[in-house]
């Protein structure tokens, strides 16, 4: 959208405010507001400065000024503000009009311009399927001499025998039971059906939603892919409309990997693939889930570099409380058609040419989604230039239940890392292929190596209550 387009949506929209928006390190949004009557022409041209040096993971305070520079291509209206507001996405550039290195979203754009200038194809598309729970309490406490969590859904099965005003009615959700039951099981169809009304509102192009198989309101919306960029911008859009949505309902929506013991976590898995133009680039009829060499080769790149990539795809200590057998999640590091036990998996149900692709299961939401999906194109990338067969590297395909085949049958097989530790550990390993066309650079992967050890280590000192389980009596 040009810039007198942007203009002129507002003044048609009586818009009040306009809020500027980037993305940190951990994949958060911050905004700063400016009022219309403000905003013209030049702002697009000159910016809107803020603090970097407040933002953990940026700059520091001796070097603190950075500017927002807005995309009119990224607007959209807010559905939530009690004045119109008009929100933009915005990259981030130093004070003398350099671009940021450590801009997530500047990172993504590069990462288009190297697909581009590779020769292999004229775009990437992504599309996410971010699973995500909505509860209606939530409370937690970590201090010096206190540290606990409580989570509440009036659908859990843990609330059969719980008193409720009007009496309790029953139908909750059993452990790994909920995947799309109809109501009143499934007491969550309005709230999605909303979010999914204001996501479109939005620009993006729902495709369904459902209840996933936890317990405890864990739910699904699935939107259009697009893009890299245009994907993770969506993406945003989608945590933000989510968690405003829950909040207008007197409820709470998160995004964390495991906010349940003993229950499915929530992941995020990624669809992706290459086109050249209007010509898909993973399709060969008649091959293995008629996947293309290209395509082979791209997968071949995700899975030779997963335990690196992890770092970026699932970047929380939390990640990995999801990441262990017996909960869906996908741990093994192999290629399937149709088959959910394999890190990724080829979808052969109703696929057209233009649709073939490949899914990368291992990712979660806790992902900065700028730089998750730019690496996993700097991978896949990978793959095509050296011809990573999967095949031949020991990938599969495995077409067998991973999960139940027997110990002796597994040998071989490599799965994720065990902890966000282990993974930064892969990182610093093997990172050379993030640095192509300047994509990433290795004062960012430093820098963001640092920021999630020091965030890992703060974890693993603090007390867990579990331990008073084990140990108190000792």
């Amino acid at each position: 959208m040009a810039v007198e387009n942007v203009l002129k949506l507002a003044q048609e929209n009586n818009i009040e405010w306009f809020d500027f928006r980037f993305v940190d390190l951990s994949g958060r949004a911050h905004h700063i507001s400016l009022p219309a009557s403000e905003v013209d022409e030049d702002t697009f041209v000159n910016g809107v400065a803020f603090d970097g040096s407040s933002i953990p993971g940026f700059r520091g305070i001796e070097e603190s000024d950075m500017v927002m520079m807005p995309d009119p291509e990224s607007v959209f209206i807010d559905a939530f503000t009690a004045h119109p507001t008009l929100n933009i996405m915005c990259n981030i550039f130093t004070p003398d009009g350099e671009r940021y290195e450590r801009d997530p979203r500047g990172i993504a754009e590069k990462a288009e311009e190297y697909l581009q200038t590779s020769g292999v194809g004229t775009a990437a598309f992504f599309a996410p399927e971010s699973e995500f729970f909505i509860f209606d309490d939530v409370r937690y406490q970590s201090d010096v001499n206190v540290s606990s969590y409580s989570v509440d859904s009036n659908e859990a099965f843990w609330n059969t025998n719980r008193k409720e005003d009007g009496g309790n009615l029953g139908f909750k959700i059993r452990k790994k039971g909920g995947y799309v039951p109809v109501a009143p099981v499934d007491s969550q169809q309005d709230i999605r059906s909303e979010m999914c009304r204001l996501l479109e509102e939005a620009g993006l192009r729902i495709e369904r939603h459902h209840h996933e198989v936890a317990t405890a309101g864990q739910a699904e919306i699935n939107f259009r892919f697009d893009t890299l960029k245009l994907t993770a911008d969506n993406l945003m859009k989608y945590k933000y409309i989510v968690h405003n949505t829950a909040q207008q309902y007197g409820k709470t929506a998160t995004f964390m990997p495991k906010p349940l013991f003993g229950d499915n976590g929530s992941g995020m898995h990624v669809h992706q693939s290459i086109f050249d133009g209007d010509t898909p680039l993973f399709y060969e009829k008649g091959a293995y889930a008629n996947l293309s060499e290209m395509a082979l080769h791209y997968l071949g790149g995700i899975l030779y570099h997963a335990p690196a990539l992890i770092a970026l795809t699932n970047p929380s200590t939390n990640s990995f409380k999801r990441l262990v057998p017996g909960y869906e999640a996908p741990v093994n590091l192999v290629f399937s058609k149709g088959n959910r036990s394999a890190a990724v998996r080829i979808p052969i149900a109703s696929v057209t040419p233009k649709g073939c692709r490949i899914e990368f299961r291992t990712p979660d939401s806790t992902a900065n989604p700028y730089l998750a999906f730019s690496a996993m194109l700097m991978a896949g990338l990978d793959g095509i230039k050296k011809k990573m067969d999967p095949r031949e590297l020991g990938y599969g395909p495995f077409d067998k239940n991973i999960y139940e085949l027997p110990e002796e049958d597994k040998v071989g097989i490599r799965s994720v890392p065990a902890s966000l530790e282990e993974a930064l550990d892969e990182l610093e390993k093997d990172f050379d292929f993030l640095l192509e066309g300047n994509v990433f650079t290795k004062d960012f992967i430093q820098n963001y190596i640092s920021f999630k050890r020091a965030e890992a280590k703060d974890v693993a000192i603090r007390v867990h209550p579990h331990e008073f389980s084990l140990y108190y009596d000792c």
